[in-house]
């Protein structure tokens, strides 16, 4: 199959965490070449009980508080759609107009324009904590401050401004919580561990988390950290969201702007560009997740002869033993096992002079002199 420069994630396998926006996220993926697996790490549900919902909103919609922190774009948006159902969704945003509008990043910015409102002030990244420091320096004793949460309780956020004098007024619209079927990331952990995945999608930090919880109850944590840290990018929308990594050493990356098909962009660029260009035999050879590019052409690879094309092109040049081969075929495989997948190899490549047998030694790909 002929290199397509649309599609420059061809031949990579890569994982989407997120529990909502996943189709759209996947079909980015799925355009730009790229296998895709979903598994997601948490699922968002909605309050059991609203009533509190209802009630702290009817008395916001009376009594406007002098601030309004949006946290999330999508928590902010059910807030609203809920009040639409109780009819004073009008009321509520008429108060608000009354109230100083902070909004914690992008998404939660845009959903506040979106209902007709103006926040009057957004920190360059998505941090509470930038949001708490902001709200201290310009003082709080005295004032109604309603806070917007975003799938779980902010007890350091909310219990220092009412240390500072705030009366705090709480809003829970959603709650996050773990998958009902485990089974997608179970596997997921499971292909990362083996480093059958080339890079992970995370859009959230809960999903971040939950990701590495899950791997903590399954035992697996450690190996898959070791994957993450060496092998499986780590692609974020945002800084806020590769905290939960970054408190394990895992290199995160992320694009300027906290978007998804900004992420996307960023994958584009830098995970091919973890695989250099190598001239083997007069041709010009490239690995991907799953595949190899031989001279623009895409040539997909079982995962055993994948292994043993990274094993090869590990250190280009130099010799690969036979033992070394041997490990990448699993336990079971004899030494004539070698012989035969790399003459499988040589023929999925079509070209036989890209791999050479050193006698008595085990096999090198054939790289060209600098």
């Amino acid at each position: 199959m002929k290199d397509d420069p649309t599609q420059p994630l061809a031949g990579f396998t890569v994982a989407v965490t997120a529990a909502r926006r996943a189709e759209e996220l996947t079909a980015l993926l799925t355009r730009k070449g790229a296998h895709v697996i979903a598994a997601p790490a948490l699922q968002i549900l909605p309050l059991a009980d609203d009533r509190r919902l209802a009630r702290v909103s009817d008395e916001l919609a009376h009594h406007p508080a002098d601030t309004v922190v949006a946290t999330t774009g999508i928590g902010f948006r059910g807030w609203l759609e809920a009040c639409e159902t109780w009819g004073n969704a009008e009321q509520l945003k008429t108060a608000m107009h009354h109230s100083r509008v902070l909004a914690r990043g992008p998404k939660a910015k845009g959903a506040v324009r979106a209902a007709g409102l103006t926040e009057q002030w957004s920190p360059p990244s998505e941090s509470s904590a930038e949001v708490l420091d902001h709200l201290l320096t310009q003082g709080v004793a005295g004032q109604r401050i309603a806070v917007q949460l975003h799938g779980e309780p902010l007890p350091d956020f909310t219990a220092a401004l009412r240390m500072a004098g705030a009366t705090v007024i709480e809003i829970p619209v959603y709650r996050w919580t773990h998958p009902t079927d485990t089974t997608p990331l179970d596997h997921l952990i499971d292909t990362t561990c083996q480093r059958s995945i080339d890079a992970i999608t995370f859009t959230s930090a809960p999903a971040a988390a939950g990701l590495l919880t899950r791997a903590h109850h399954t035992g697996h944590q450690h190996h898959l950290v070791q994957a993450l840290q060496n092998d499986v990018m780590a692609m974020c929308v945002g800084p806020v969201t590769a905290r939960p990594l970054q408190a394990h050493d895992i290199p995160t990356q992320w694009p300027r702007r906290a978007r998804i098909g900004a992420q996307v962009r960023t994958l584009t660029q830098t995970l091919p560009a973890r695989f250099p260009t190598l001239r083997v035999a007069g041709h010009h050879l490239r690995l991907r997740g799953h595949a190899v590019l031989l001279d623009g052409c895409v040539h997909t690879l079982s995962p055993t002869l994948m292994r043993l094309m990274r094993a090869l092109a590990h250190r280009p040049g130099q010799v690969c033993t036979r033992t070394h081969l041997l490990s990448c075929l699993g336990p079971d495989a004899d030494t004539h096992a070698v012989e035969t997948a790399v003459a499988r190899l040589r023929t999925a490549l079509g070209q036989p002079r890209l791999i050479q047998t050193v006698v008595k030694r085990g096999y090198r790909l054939a790289t060209d002199p600098h």
